[in-house]
């Protein structure tokens, strides 16, 4: 596979990238199909009609890498909880209590997992007589003004041919990073992330909470594939949201089947409790963009509740895929010639010589061969740009998976070479230089302030003017508003007292 030049003749017409967009939508879906069934699909943002009503447990997207700056380990990152809206309290952003989040390692290509974390997670509450997620400026996360927290606990199950054969708690209430409420209740984020990455025994790190949504791209492709023009194309459709992280940074030989083997299969999955007390995947994902562009609607929910063992049964999604026919129809490019083997090969194989494992069962894991060092400068592009430590190979933060998949989708593997993207080339935020690397998350407060505040004032000092709508008096009248309001609460507290004695008078008389 050779570079390809993002600029200048090999560029193509208007019309043509606007096929490439739709055509890397296509590509991740093609992947997808092929893979073992599964509960969600990668880039899985409300891809399936039963998950998309159920946000808690919705994968959204899995990252793996070898770290950066500690190249002896391997990176996992997996998301949930598809476009967080910042300021969506008061029932902020937590993981659910009756789900187990899973991340699944296959070291051996076999389309099974030999390796299995586990998280769980509790949520406490300090004071349940107030409707707030905290109810002072939060220093830290065992600040006794963030009402609402929560901690989890690691499983790390090693199976064999599907059968458990040991289980080791590793972690125990862990506490997870808050969501942002807001730079009021929040002043330091930061710290508060600091204080959630923990150390485990044997070398490796975890940490779970809110993040920005690391995945960049313009999803107008599901307005009948950009609306026929480009007029809206480079929206990162998903700037300003986040979801709920969770990290997990291993020494590599812990996941690897040996140093002559050291390629593993990587994927999310997440279990909800039913009514009769049972798990039950509901949600899956490895390879990028799967399921939600590749699958149809009658195979999305079968997909998320599937193992990739079973893929087989969505082969013939990956080998005809329908996004390619779509963009033929509606910008006259031609679609490469079908069964799309060159997908199956690349997405649910592994590229040979780079991270195909020996004896593969082809099945959708994102494939990492943990052998390949970090560069100094990473590709969007990854492989396709002579970046091997990037995607297919594995996936970075920074690795646009759409527009490489759209390349690959359009042909560029079968002497097709194309410039397709959608001109979404990177997250609005920087990454982070260290674990666990996503950007903090967008803070609900991130709008403009009440008039007569500044950013520096003391959030007691500001409840006056914040109840205040700008362009209104302020001075005298905002002590006079808030002591009325006191006023009123006091009174009506000493109303609810007499009334509570003067039941409790009558409840204890004999008739």
């Amino acid at each position: 596979m050779t570079a390809i030049s993002r600029s200048g003749a090999g560029r193509r017409s208007i019309a043509t990238l606007i096929c490439g967009a739709l055509a890397a939508g296509g590509l991740a879906a093609a992947g997808v199909a092929a893979l073992q069934p599964g509960a969600a699909s990668a880039s899985s943002h409300r891809e399936a009609p039963l998950i998309s009503g159920q946000p808690q447990y919705d994968n959204t997207d899995v990252y793996a890498f070898v770290s950066p700056d500690k190249p002896d380990t391997t990176t996992i990152v997996a998301n949930w909880i598809p476009m967080e809206e910042p300021a969506g309290g008061p029932n902020f952003f937590t993981f659910a209590e009756d789900a187990q989040y899973d991340i699944h390692i296959d070291n051996n290509g076999d389309a099974q997992g030999e390796l299995l974390y586990r998280f769980t997670f509790e949520t406490h509450v300090k004071n349940d007589k107030t409707f707030l997620y905290n109810t002072g400026p939060v220093e830290s996360l065992d600040d006794p003004d963030l009402n609402i927290t929560q901690t989890y606990d690691i499983e790390l199950l090693r199976l064999k041919n599907q059968h458990l054969e040991s289980k080791t708690k590793v972690a125990d209430d862990v506490p997870v990073a808050p969501s942002n409420v807001g730079k009021a209740s929040m002043p330091d984020y930061a710290k508060l992330r600091d204080q959630a990455v923990h150390e485990l025994p044997g070398g490796s790190t975890t940490f779970a909470g809110q993040a920005d949504d690391p995945f960049f791209l313009d999803l107008r492709v599901f307005d009948l594939l950009y609306g026929g023009n480009l007029t809206e194309v480079g929206n990162d459709t998903l700037k300003g949201y986040n979801v709920n992280s969770i990290a997990l940074q291993v020494p590599t030989h812990m996941l690897t089947e040996s140093a002559e083997q050291p390629i593993v299969g990587i994927w999310s999955t997440t279990q909800r409790k039913n009514a009769q007390g049972h798990f039950r995947q509901v949600s899956r994902l490895g390879m990028p963009l799967v399921n939600e562009v590749v699958n149809p609607l009658k195979d999305k929910d079968k997909f998320n509740a599937s193992a990739p063992w079973d893929d087989a049964q969505f082969l013939e999604n990956v080998t005809n895929p329908e996004l390619p026919k779509l963009i033929e129809a509606i910008y006259k490019i031609p679609a490469p010639d079908e069964p799309r083997n060159d997908l199956v090969d690349v997405f649910l194989k592994g590229v040979e010589g780079l991270n195909q494992p020996p004896h593969v069962r082809p099945a959708e894991e994102l494939r990492l061969n943990t052998s390949i060092k970090p560069v100094a400068d990473p590709k969007r592009l990854g492989v396709l740009d002579g970046d091997n430590a990037g995607f297919p190979n594995g996936r970075r933060l920074t690795d646009d998976v759409i527009d490489a998949s759209l390349q690959v989708v359009e042909g560029e593997l079968l002497g097709a070479k194309n410039d397709l993207g959608d001109a979404v080339d990177k997250n609005d935020k920087d990454f982070e230089k260290a674990f666990p690397y996503v950007a903090l998350p967008t803070e609900g407060s991130r709008g403009p302030l009440a008039k007569g505040t500044t950013g520096g004032n003391d959030v007691r000092n500001e409840i006056g003017d914040a109840l205040q709508p700008a362009g209104g008096a302020s001075g005298s009248d905002d002590t006079t508003l808030i002591a009325a309001s006191a006023g009123a609460g006091a009174a009506g507290i000493l109303l609810i007292g007499a009334g509570l004695t003067w039941w409790r008078r009558m409840r204890d008389r004999a008739y």
